[in-house]
């Protein structure tokens, strides 16, 4: 199949143009999840065009690639990226395994490869004005790490660790060191942005508010990653750790200690889904959302 027939369909409605540079003193906190990761770019997307720009972003996973496009201030770019490219084996298929040794090759995405979309903005990302986070996971430590752009040596690389997927993904080394997904310790950064005392905090998941793992301790990753035993420990108790993290995101959020934005019904969207309506679609349920739910954003980002 010609890949111009398997791009989505509605791709040239996809919104396009820069954030203004006002912005909100406040931290972002993105959660991962693949392609699920189309619906929080959607949703800062539409944060975007509302002049609401936080500062300070930190991202696992997918929602670091998404956040490094928030940085930098380009409306769109994520998601064309997504909805042009899903069926480009060089960006994930046989190609992204011969470059990259994973089905999912982020190098394509990250090293301005892309000559139909708009290249990265790095002069905006790397302005100071900002701070951008991405957390990836010490394979030795079984802890995450957390990444800052015009702190560490190769922000860039220390997002491709956080974005790999486990089991599919060869580990990132940085600095003789093996990472791999953020997600896979830290789910959902929120923790960093409250350590660091921020008075408006964002976060957006890719799961829905009722969304929960069955309590189930998962053995099998000790054998999995038994190079790694930390890592193996950690992910043990992995689905485990992430519900106590949905509770309590709920809970702090009822004491308006942060807001929290979740997709209002579960997204059924595997984590390499070929479906490119179904990818389409997932983009402006978070696009639509963050416009109902407007009002109610701004008054507790502004106030």
């Amino acid at each position: 199949m010609e890949l111009d027939k398997i791009i989505y369909s509605r791709i040239d409605e996809v919104p396009n143009g820069r954030a203004s540079e006002n912005y909100i003193h406040g931290c972002l906190v993105l959660e991962g999840g693949a392609f699920r990761g189309l619906y929080t770019q959607g949703f800062l997307d539409a944060m975007m065009e509302n002049d609401l720009n936080l500062d300070t972003v930190i991202g696992v996973s997918a929602g670091a690639l998404g956040g490094m496009n928030y940085t930098s201030g380009q409306i769109g770019r994520a998601a064309r990226i997504n909805l042009i490219y899903r069926h480009d084996s060089r960006y994930v298929g046989t190609k992204a395994v011969l470059n990259s040794k994973s089905i999912l090759d982020l190098g394509f995405i990250m090293d301005d490869k892309v000559g139909v979309v708009e290249a990265f903005d790095r002069e905006r990302f790397y302005s100071k004005k900002t701070r951008f986070v991405a957390v990836a996971t010490n394979c030795l430590t079984g802890r995450a790490e957390y990444f800052e752009k015009n702190r560490c040596a190769d922000i860039f690389k220390a997002v491709r660790a956080s974005a790999t997927m486990p089991y599919i993904s060869p580990v990132v080394n940085i600095d003789g060191v093996p990472y791999l997904d953020g997600g896979c310790s830290c789910p959902i950064p929120y923790h960093w942005a409250l350590r660091r005392n921020f008075k408006k905090i964002l976060v957006i998941k890719t799961r829905d508010l009722k969304f929960r793992y069955p309590n189930k301790m998962l053995m099998s990753n000790k054998a999995i990653y038994r190079k790694y035993p930390e890592l193996g420990r950690r992910l043990t108790q992995k689905d485990i750790s992430y519900n106590r993290r949905c509770d309590e995101i709920e809970l702090l959020h009822a004491r308006g200690q942060l807001f929290r934005v979740a997709p209002k019904d579960p997204i059924e969207v595997a984590r390499v889904d070929g479906d490119m309506e179904k990818l389409g679609n997932l983009y402006w349920q978070g696009y639509n959302q963050m416009y109902e739910m407007k009002d109610e954003l701004k008054e507790y980002l502004l106030h």
